[in-house]
């Protein structure tokens, strides 16, 4: 048996190359003894204020250095980080913190005014740990967290100890509208990330195996998306296991010539995307700058989350012929399920995927593996090392992690084919979930919203293809007679309660839903004719 820590990982990591960088933006890099020392300071300031074992630590910040150095002080005391969307509203924000029992919070100084707000509404918060990014004065309530960072002598660990079965915590979209805490283990997801990554360590040889990789700094990988999502994080903390550098970026909103000159000025080897919604900014900006970038540095490009398109690829593989394109096929609850890769040589058709070595496509009556090449179609299941569950959520646990001829599989609800060669062609989540750039939305949190406003009687609310984002959400609304409302007004009032993202794009005014006499609603109906009066086709994107 293992018992895999990320906070003992990376200490080895300190003390093999102290004085490589391990987090670098902007102007400043931390070097690997920095950021070990600085991560003890955190996690003293955490003890002192009466964090206790069973609390957690959320994240409600930018991608920072703050970011991860908070997440390694939580892990040293055997505390769960938390991933905050700080895309998320109130009530949002409110619900996930009380549900994973935060006793701590970490926030940029940006989101002071909100975090006011929402502090008589937690008294289960302990601390609340304000980094300084310039956007006012440190708030009398908060502690400031470089005062933490710089304030520990020595080694932190908490009296409790740590171990493999220690949590990462991360949030992701529910169907019932709000966040669900995916449990991992620290042991399951050290081995099920080392799997895929581009330097192994022996699962089986402990730290001395860790010890074995890291001749000296690792691979500099850069998340171009939030690390407050599965896949900044999880792909972060795999470079983080062997020694290399994090390379985040300083702008909020994503500039893809600020990446490329990143990428040069810092020899990256890898980013992270999610979709097409970071592909198509940036193959616009090399073919509008030609030869400016040299990024020989680059060696692969991984997207999770979303798929992104064949025709984004070949663009790419025009500027980038040396790069490899990874799609990487999994979810908040299964990692690794399968992976398509496109090279200058080959570009890999969308949705069509090599399935990783525990992953089965299962029919969803029997639970018998569905025969390749038979045209039918089934869930896909994946074995292993997978998460414990949901947070506080058996019900919903149950249903996802399943055991199959006396095995433990994550079905997270995905549907696919198998082809004749054993490659799968994805099909798509079989519930309704809108996925807007990598953001699931489902459409009950939208509606519920939309029919507090004095003018709806009902409303539905379904994906729209985009370009860009992959899909948008957009409402087909019914009024109650009489009444009147603009597209903007009901856009602005979904905005008032959730995150911007959630706010529907297009709304369409109809005389009736229709609902079944049981209350039930066709969303492929509203679908397609959402389409048809948007002038979009379905499945475009």
């Amino acid at each position: 048996m293992t018992a895999w820590n990320f906070a003992d990982v990376w200490e080895t990591a300190a003390e093999c190359v102290p004085d490589a960088p391990a987090v670098v933006q902007g102007g400043r890099s931390t070097t690997w003894a920095a950021f070990d020392r600085r991560a003890d300071g955190v996690a003293r300031s955490l003890l002192d204020h009466g964090l206790q074992r069973g609390t957690s630590v959320a994240l409600y910040l930018y991608n920072s250095p703050q970011y991860l150095e908070a997440s390694f002080a939580a892990m040293k005391i055997g505390l769960a980080p938390v991933n905050t969307n700080y895309r998320y509203g109130d009530d949002e924000l409110a619900y996930l913190w009380d549900n994973a029992d935060a006793a701590a919070v970490v926030f940029h100084g940006t989101f002071t005014e909100r975090v006011e707000r929402l502090r008589r509404r937690l008294d289960a918060v302990r601390l609340w740990l304000w980094v300084d990014d310039g956007s006012g004065p440190q708030p009398p309530w908060a502690v400031d967290y470089e005062q933490a960072a710089t304030a520990a002598t020595q080694r932190v660990r908490a009296p409790w100890g740590r171990g493999g079965d220690d949590l990462l915590l991360l949030y992701t979209g529910g169907t019932t509208g709000m966040p669900k805490g995916v449990m991992w283990r620290q042991d399951d997801l050290f081995c099920r990330l080392n799997r895929g990554n581009l330097v192994r360590v022996d699962e089986e040889g402990g730290l001395d195996a860790v010890r074995a990789v890291i001749g000296g700094p690792g691979p500099a990988l850069m998340p171009a998306c939030p690390l407050m999502h599965g896949t900044g994080m999880f792909t972060s903390i795999g470079v983080l296991n062997v020694g290399g550098r994090v390379v985040l970026l300083e702008g909020r909103h994503f500039d893809p010539l600020e990446l490329f000159g990143t990428v040069d000025t810092e020899q990256v080897n890898v980013v992270t995307i999610v979709g097409d919604a970071f592909a198509r900014p940036m193959l616009a900006a090399l073919d509008q700058h030609p030869g400016r970038f040299e990024l020989d540095s680059l060696i692969g490009m991984i997207s999770s989350g979303v798929m992104w398109s064949e025709e984004t690829k070949q663009g790419l593989l025009r500027h980038l012929p040396s790069v490899l394109l990874i799609d990487a096929f999994s979810s908040s609850e299964a990692l690794g399920m399968g992976t398509s890769v496109s090279s200058a040589q080959e570009t890999r058709r969308t949705a069509t995927f090599s399935l990783g070595p525990d992953v089965r496509v299962i029919d969803v009556d029997s639970g018998r593996d569905v025969e390749p090449g038979s045209g039918a179609s089934g869930l896909l299941a994946l074995g292993g090392r997978n998460p414990i569950g949901y947070h506080k959520d058996p019900d919903r646990s149950a249903a996802t992690f399943r055991v199959i001829d006396g095995q433990r599989f994550s079905v997270p609800g995905d549907f696919a084919m198998v082809e004749a060669d054993g490659t799968v062609r994805l099909l798509g989540r079989g519930s309704v979930c809108i996925n807007t750039g990598g953001e699931k939305v489902f459409p009950e949190e939208v509606e519920e919203v939309l029919k507090r406003h004095r003018a709806v009687r009902d409303a539905v609310a379904v994906p729209l293809a985009d370009p860009t984002f992959v899909e948008v959400v957009a409402a087909v609304v019914e009024l109650h007679p009489g009444s009147s409302a603009t597209e903007a007004e009901l856009r602005d009032h979904v905005r008032a309660s959730l995150a911007a993202y959630k706010a529907p794009k297009r709304v369409m005014f109809v005389d009736t839903i229709g609902r079944s006499p049981s209350g039930k609603v066709d969303y492929a109906r509203h679908r397609r004719d959402m389409a048809q009066w948007a002038g979009v086709t379905v499945g475009s994107a």
